[in-house]
């Protein structure tokens, strides 16, 4: 199917990523695009978003299903769709080149956020007692940026 415009930085032309292509629990067959290793376990398209709006890109969120997923709960629903290339076909950040890139940055940032490290409180056993790990944690702040901020 042909597309409506070249222009790249039309909506319609930003790629799209489901939740599925990064889920861990999911086979190549059920439609996971990145190495299991690389993936994280049962993202949502709310993780998806905020790392990505985090790094700086231009996303917004669908209500879309991915045609292989078979469970029409809410928590696998929605889809996102990424900004890749400006108007000029110049790359919007020069580390996200592809979809892949975009694939693998997510899957490496999503076990970091601030949600996922929090909901793991249960004592692990292959952590010695007295050991102390720093995990970065990516806060994202949603009010929209003041230009006298800039300035300073």
């Amino acid at each position: 199917m042909a597309h409506l415009t070249q222009n790249p930085a039309d909506k319609e032309r930003f790629i799209c990523v489901y939740p599925v292509y990064i889920n861990s629990k999911k086979t190549l067959a059920e439609g996971r695009r990145i190495p299991s290793e690389k993936a994280v376990e049962n993202p949502s398209c709310a993780e998806i978003r905020d790392v990505l709006t985090a790094a700086g890109m231009n996303v917004y969120v669908e209500n879309k299903m991915h045609p292989r997923e078979w469970n029409r709960d809410v928590q696998f629903r929605g889809r996102v769709r990424v900004q890749l290339k400006q108007d000029d076909g110049s790359f919007c950040q020069d580390k996200f080149s592809s979809r892949k890139d975009v694939m693998f940055y997510v899957a490496e940032m999503i076990p970091k956020l601030k949600t996922r490290t929090q909901k793991s409180g249960g004592g692990d056993s292959s952590s010695q007692q007295g050991e102390e790990i720093e995990i970065p944690i990516i806060t994202i702040n949603t009010d929209p940026i003041n230009d006298d901020t800039l300035s300073s």
